[in-house]
């Protein structure tokens, strides 16, 4: 649910407009005011989502308000108007919409629903963002998900790694989380290594490596988890730890 304020200097307009919002269940109204200053103070004060604001109001109207904001930081902001002249200017401004008073539910809850769709997108994005930024750094911990938490791994933890049909996932002696990265990251940020294409390593974790027949091997370790190791990966991981 998006957090709102709503601006208009007239009392009855911005009532009615907050009861309309709060029957879409998908905004709250976390504060009113009745003029520009106020609501500019509000808007720092609570940073909400987004701005329901009038563009007509006395000593400052809505252009000027929106003027005053870091376009960086600030609202999405959907101007109130009863003239659709103002509604080019609007968009100028970046408004992300303009409703035309008395406001239809039915314009509304449209502009609310391409609202809700532009911000799960940005935060899609904003997420993905910060998983790259993440995944770009020699890593010494694995960010996991599992039984309803974030966790943070240490890489010295981590015995395997491996994927399925649901994901990747990350094996400590104790549990198996699930991680956003990908395998191919894990082997490149950290360092497990390959031994299986959907297998990755703790060399630090081996207990024993158990040759089988067809140049196969498996890998138990040091808690009794079992990894495969296939043959295109058995002589660098020998090599690795020492055998020729």
């Amino acid at each position: 649910m998006l957090t709102a304020i709503v601006i208009d200097d007239e009392q009855f307009a911005r009532e009615e407009l907050t009861e309309l919002l709060q029957e879409t269940q998908e905004i709250e109204v976390v504060a009113q005011a009745s003029n520009a200053i106020e609501g500019l103070k509000l808007i720092y004060a609570l940073k909400p989502d987004v701005v329901f604001l009038d563009i007509q109001m006395p000593q400052v109207s809505g252009v000027e308000l929106l003027g005053m904001l870091d376009p960086d930081t600030m609202p999405y902001v959907i101007f109130i108007t009863a003239f659709d002249q103002y509604a080019i200017q609007a968009f100028e401004d970046n408004a992300f919409d303009y409703l035309l008073k008395p406001v239809d539910p039915k314009r509304l809850n449209k502009s609310i629903q391409r609202l809700l769709k532009t911000n799960r997108s940005q935060e899609t994005q904003h997420t993905q963002a910060q998983i790259d930024s993440f995944a770009s750094k020699q890593l010494q911990q694995v960010p996991c998900v599992g039984h309803q938490r974030i966790m943070i791994i240490p890489l010295q933890d981590i015995e395997m790694a491996f994927s399925d049909l649901s994901g990747v996932h990350v094996q400590t002696a104790q549990q198996t989380a699930s991680s956003q990265l990908t395998l191919k990251t894990l082997e490149e940020k950290t360092d497990l290594l390959r031994c299986h294409r959907q297998y990755l390593i703790n060399t630090k974790a081996i207990k024993e490596i158990r040759l089988l027949d067809n140049g196969l091997a498996e890998v138990t370790t040091n808690s009794g988890n079992i990894a495969p190791v296939s043959r295109r990966y058995l002589k660098s991981l020998k090599a690795v730890l020492g055998f020729v």
